[in-house]
């Protein structure tokens, strides 16, 4: 029997603020700047060379992939400013119309250069330089802090590699999933017995507010996503990207056949007002399948969020086992519709939505079917990194390859002996 040591509330508290990707980040942004700018101090010509510890701030991003692209493009938003900003006090020196002509070719130029968000940072590092009196020592200051804040920036990422936000988007997938049962359930439970109109438009309304949730959890997937983009510390990055970006696209499909679920409950208890909307053996085998749905949502989630092995597979096992479990349910709650169908066939349609939207989101959450799913991602990322870098991808092939003819001959070395 193994024995789990646990740790003091104190101690625990402290260590997972250490672990905090936001607590990490601050002190990695802090450190940055604050090493950047005691650089600047002894190399620009500058008394307070604050450009420096800005730019490391602000190349200091979330996540590595973003802060080489974010440093690239800032070092040449600032270095274009510089140069327009001495064509321009060379030329004409700093006047009203002459800075609105500086202003419109700054912009023009940060868009030409590419410099994305940058933009307005073309311009405002032409107009700090334009408004001093040295220009020339001004310019090349500005551009030396600017190229010490970068550098010192990406260092920092380099040495010091950023947090993986893994584990912030597998808890908003969890929360979006465990939102979703929580409405199945409501819904299972009015749909047993009788559901006014205004009722059940009420639990409308919180289906279609799920799709706010759905634009949350994919901001947190995609800061994922780019975490896992050239970090040392992430070997799968590619196979995790897949897992977590299908697993929140099948969400959000049996997020959109809830919401057109509950639409069918709120059509189904205007037309049937003031009776129940199923008979009440019909109600009761509805509200378990709903139920036991939920509970697959949830263990799907925990199946796309879980990257250990073992624990994955016994989330896949359960994720099964619920599955089959609602599908005989589901079974019997397709004779209980016909049989209502044929005493009453005047809401046939609307019987037949009910069963149909069940279906899909078990379709959806079916292990087989995301197996397929995944594989087909798989390949159509490989495919694109491949037309996109080849010569990066034949190089890591070779790297790969090479290591499987070390551990090759490693291991018939340790054979023989």
């Amino acid at each position: 029997m193994r024995v789990v040591r646990e740790w003091p509330e104190p101690l625990a508290r402290s260590v997972r603020w250490h672990r905090d990707p936001v607590v990490v980040q601050a002190l990695r942004s802090t450190g940055a700047a604050t090493v950047s700018y005691v650089i600047a101090l002894h190399v620009s010509p500058e008394k307070a060379p604050l450009t420096a510890p800005l730019t490391a701030l602000l190349v200091v991003q979330v996540t590595l992939f973003s802060t080489l692209t974010t440093g690239i493009r800032r070092v040449n938003s600032v270095v274009a400013g510089v140069v327009i900003a001495i064509a321009f006090s060379l030329l004409v020196g700093l006047t009203w119309w002459s800075l609105a002509l500086l202003i419109l070719a700054s912009l023009a130029v940060g868009h030409l250069v590419r410099v994305d968000e940058f933009v307005p940072e073309v311009a405002i590092s032409a107009m700090l330089v334009l408004g001093v009196t040295s220009v020339g020592d001004t310019a090349w200051a500005r551009i030396l802090e600017t190229l010490i804040g970068a550098v010192v920036g990406l260092a920092c990422n380099l040495l010091l590699a950023p947090p993986v936000w893994v584990g912030e988007a597998g808890a908003s997938i969890d929360g979006l999933a465990r939102r979703m049962r929580q409405l199945m359930l409501r819904v299972g439970e009015e749909a047993a017995g009788r559901t006014p109109v205004a009722k059940a438009a009420e639990r409308l309304h919180e289906a279609r507010r799920l799709d706010h949730d759905i634009v949350q959890v994919d901001a947190a997937l995609r800061q994922a996503e780019d975490s896992l983009r050239l970090n040392p510390r992430v070997h799968e990055g590619l196979l995790h990207r897949v897992v977590l970006r299908t697993g929140l696209d099948t969400l959000e499909i049996c997020t959109v056949v809830l919401r057109v679920l509950a639409r069918t409950f709120t059509d189904l208890a205007k037309v049937r007002d003031p009776e129940p909307l199923f008979k009440r053996e019909t109600g009761k085998v509805l509200e378990q399948l709903l139920s036991e749905i939920g509970d697959s949502v949830v263990s799907f989630a925990v199946l796309v969020t879980t990257d250990v092995s073992v624990s994955a597979e016994s989330a896949e096992k359960r994720l099964t086992n619920e599955l089959r479990r609602a599908a005989a349910t589901r079974d019997k709650l397709a004779e209980l519709l016909l049989d209502e169908v044929t005493g009453d066939s005047l809401h046939w349609q609307l019987h037949g939505a009910v069963l149909a939207e069940v279906n899909r989101i078990l379709d959806e959450m079916d292990t087989e079917h995301r197996s397929r799913r995944l594989l087909e991602e798989l390949d159509r990322c490989t495919r694109e990194q491949r037309e996109r870098l080849p010569r990066l991808t034949r190089l890591g092939d070779r790297l790969r390859l090479a290591r499987r003819a070390g551990r090759s001959r490693l291991a018939a070395v340790r054979r023989s002996m």
